[in-house]
């Protein structure tokens, strides 16, 4: 028997993603690759979601905001549905993202301290001289290695 619009728990497709603000194409992806399950359909054949997809779905997206990959949502979201388990595996997840986080934040200091550099740098006057793209032109005159190690002045 199809799901009836006039469950004030269900919810359709659109106030859904008003409700968790998420876009109604990232919804439908999250259905298509597992994340969130296939809703009952009206007769009519709208989707309906109940508040378990509605908590589902703001897991998921303030998985993403705290920028976890799909995988570790996917891991999470296996823990969440089993509550008796031990939760050490959401703490692994947990300090591998942050471990991947303060990389980025370290690599993104340094890119920070590269481009302060090169616009101090730049006399303001013809491209001919223009630091900036000097330096881009030539990844060995940076100061820092900024690219996650790979520069020449981060090797040298």
């Amino acid at each position: 028997m199809p799901a009836t619009p006039a469950s004030p728990s269900l919810r359709t497709i659109g106030k859904l993603a008003a409700a968790t603000g998420v876009k109604v194409p990232t919804i439908r992806f999250y259905e298509q690759i597992g994340l969130l399950p296939a809703p009952p359909r009206t007769a009519s054949d709208r989707r309906l979601y109940d508040d378990i997809a509605l908590r589902r779905l703001s897991f998921i997206r303030h998985s993403r905001q705290l920028g976890f990959d799909l995988d570790s949502i996917r891991s999470l979201l296996d823990l969440s549905d089993h509550p008796d388990r031990p939760c050490g595996e959401a703490n692994v997840i947990a300090e591998r993202h942050l471990a991947d986080v303060t990389a980025k934040i370290t690599q993104l200091q340094a890119l920070s301290t590269e481009l302060s550099r090169m616009t101090a740098e730049c006399a303001g006057g013809r491209v001919s001289a223009c630091k900036v793209i000097e330096v881009l032109h030539n990844h060995g005159l940076c100061a820092q290695g900024h690219d996650g190690g790979t520069s020449a002045s981060a090797t040298a």
